[in-house]
């Protein structure tokens, strides 16, 4: 069966984030090394996804 859509009623959201590796590390305040990292293993662009799951954060000890 063969249906015609309109092309005014297809959603023009953006369904994956890209980022800036530059501009995702300078708002999660991640270092230099890791922001050097992480251009080297994806480029200058990723998914939101990708960043998320391959950054790597010191942890934050609370004494």
């Amino acid at each position: 069966m063969v249906k015609r859509v309109d092309a005014d009623k297809i959603s023009k959201e953006i369904s994956t984030k890209v980022w800036n590796i530059h501009v995702f590390c300078r708002r999660q305040h991640l270092p230099e090394g890791e922001e050097k990292r992480l251009t080297s293993l994806f480029g200058d662009f990723a998914t939101a996804s990708e960043l998320l799951h391959n950054v790597k954060r010191e942890p934050r000890w609370r004494y």
